[in-house]
């Protein structure tokens, strides 16, 4: 029992690849609370209502967590909340578009960061784990995209590109309070993509497939658990060998 009893906060529990971190967290012996826009709270179902773009929301989810179990042993930021025109060409994304994802997003997990780590801090020990990118690392293949006219946003890449070079600021501020902070960078997750994309896609990683969220979800236990107490500010890349080549 990999996290047995260790309670975790997932943000975005309800998305693809959120779905089964808690799931994974859950069968490994852990207490997964699924933070999200999309359930009530139900604490006793591992249900939290948490609207990730409200600072208030925030620190009310957090309260209620350590008010039910007096601890908070980790944290993983998987929420991925966006505007409508996400996926917009570079020329013909608005200043507003941008700003607000990266509020969104970005924000987000530094917002969730502070008021769990002031929790961590207290008790002296804790995990978190903020999930970004392969495309917070290297550039984009553009070529996946042209024959069916799509594009990847601009944005994804800045956030996520931020994300872990915050990741990698936050364990070294609180490594000694003996709180480690890392990263889990996915490469593409197969989520029903045109045709051409996904062949492409395909063809270029060494694996020969695109990802799955059962791939990704192990790697995020790994990170939260005593396994890896003597790792922080690492970016784990589940890739099936992508950003190799």
């Amino acid at each position: 029992m990999l996290l047995e009893n260790k309670v975790i906060i997932i943000t975005g529990g309800s998305g693809l690849i959120g779905r089964e971190i808690v799931k994974d967290i859950t069968f490994k012996g852990g207490v997964a609370i699924n933070a999200d826009v999309c359930v009530e709270t139900d604490l006793e179902q591992g249900k939290l209502f948490v609207d990730i773009s409200d600072e208030e929301s925030i620190q009310n989810g957090v309260n209620l967590v350590f008010q039910r179990w007096g601890r908070i042993d980790g944290l993983v930021n998987c929420a991925y909340p966006r505007t409508k025109d996400w996926g917009a060409f570079f020329e013909d994304i608005s200043l507003e578009s941008w700003r607000k994802n990266v509020d969104l997003q970005l924000n987000s997990y530094f917002v969730f960061c502070q008021r769990v780590l002031k929790v961590m801090v207290e008790q002296g020990y804790g995990s978190i784990v903020n999930i970004a990118s392969i495309y917070g690392v290297v550039g984009n293949d553009f070529t996946l995209y042209e024959e069916y006219g799509g594009t990847s946003p601009a944005a994804y890449s800045a956030i996520k590109g931020g994300i872990i070079n915050f990741t990698r600021y936050l364990a070294s501020y609180y490594g000694r309070k003996r709180i480690r902070v890392n990263c889990v960078s996915p490469g593409g997750i197969f989520d029903n993509q045109p045709t051409s994309f996904v062949s492409r896609y395909e063809a270029k990683v060494p694996m020969g497939r695109m990802g799955n969220p059962d791939d990704i979800a192990p790697a995020v236990s790994f990170m939260l658990s005593d396994e890896a107490k003597y790792i922080t500010g690492q970016n784990l890349i589940v890739d099936g060998g992508w950003t190799s080549i």
